[in-house]
């Protein structure tokens, strides 16, 4: 009968040198996550683009229901989720809520995949 001789177990060598650059703070990454969760719904997106092609800069709760044919409460459940990301600003007026994107708020948003 043969035997088998086993290998010795390989000594662990240093993989490779570390980067150096520090990784993303828990915070940080939970507020990161939050806008691409935001961005990552079809209906969410389309909503920042009715609001940001609005001529005056603003839309109506009241206009964005049509265009997405989507109830309003479907429609207002994604508003928020865009103004909690801060995306969009939302300014209550009578019995009516106007939304406008945030100041350089989508560019932040596209910087964000260059900081990781």
């Amino acid at each position: 009968m043969t035997s088998l001789q086993l290998a010795e177990p390989a000594i662990a060598e240093e993989c490779c040198a570390p980067s150096g650059r520090a990784a993303l703070e828990v915070e940080e990454a939970q507020r990161t996550a939050l806008v691409f969760k935001a961005l990552a719904d079809p209906n969410r997106l389309r909503l920042l683009s009715i609001v940001k092609g609005a001529g005056d800069g603003e839309a109506c709760v009241c206009d964005l229901t049509e265009p997405l044919d989507l109830s309003q409460p479907t429609v207002s459940h994604h508003l928020k989720i865009l103004v909690d990301a801060g995306l969009l600003h939302r300014e209550k007026r009578g019995t009516w809520a106007y939304y406008s994107l945030v100041p350089g708020a989508i560019e932040q948003a596209a910087g964000l995949l260059a900081t990781l």
